[in-house]
């Protein structure tokens, strides 16, 4: 049996019981992958890992404006190297 069909069986039993019929298969899909990168990322700042992409470049950014040194990124084991091989570094410096 496959997702619609269980879809169809579970949405006759709602009706025939007088509940609210079931979300349709998929809907909530994109829901599921946002929460786990959201998790990830909560999971990421737990650890001390430093931030990547748009929040680093927008921290860059305004560090600059204010004019304070940007460091380049690092880990904890290893200041002043990039945090994963292979990663271009970005931060001008």
């Amino acid at each position: 049996m496959d997702a619609i069909q269980q879809h169809m069986f579970d949405s006759y039993r709602a009706a025939r019981l007088g509940e609210a019929p079931p979300p349709e298969p998929g809907r909530h899909d994109w829901a599921v992958v946002r929460g786990i990168r959201d998790h990830r990322r909560f999971e990421a700042v737990i650890a001390g890992r430093p931030a990547r992409g748009r929040l680093r470049a927008v921290l860059r950014t305004r560090a600059a404006r204010d004019g304070v040194p940007v460091e380049r990124p690092g880990t904890p084991d290893r200041p002043g190297t990039p945090d994963q091989p292979g990663t271009p570094d970005r931060c001008g410096a």
